[in-house]
């Protein structure tokens, strides 16, 4: 799979210039995914073969941020588009996955849902640590 970079929700034109400028130099493919595509797999917005597409448009409610999901990236070239995606000004984002075997089959919205349940436990576990 040709490393490829799904995003949601980033419509501010500067920022999507920050970030097409950002990941340039890694030569990987971005995919902006739009509101009535958020019923698909993550798979198939990724181009995953045996993942076909669903049916249908989205009709539901947009996502409730931004939200990046890393496909077919190694650890190396992983840390390079997390770095360069700093730098570049057009964050924070703080709804980020990597596609796996158990994910790729989720909808945007599900994923979105379990990165923002992560993040409430990892924020109720730092304020019980400070405790």
């Amino acid at each position: 799979m040709k490393e490829t970079i799904l995003l949601f929700q980033i419509t501010d034109k500067q920022t999507r210039l920050k970030v097409e400028m950002a990941l340039f130099p890694l030569r990987v493919r971005i995919r902006y995914i739009e509101q009535e595509e958020l019923n698909q797999p993550l798979g198939a917005l990724a181009k995953i073969k045996e993942i076909p597409p669903k049916d249908g448009l989205y009709s539901g409610e947009p996502l409730p941020d931004s939200m990046i999901v890393f496909c077919g990236f190694d650890d190396k070239k992983l840390n390079q588009a997390l770095l360069s995606l700093r730098k570049c000004g057009a964050g924070p984002f703080p709804y980020k996955a990597i596609l796996t075997p158990t994910n790729q089959h989720w909808t945007p919205t599900e994923c979105f849902l379990e990165l923002k349940r992560e993040h409430e436990y990892m924020r109720a576990k730092q304020e019980f640590k400070k405790e």
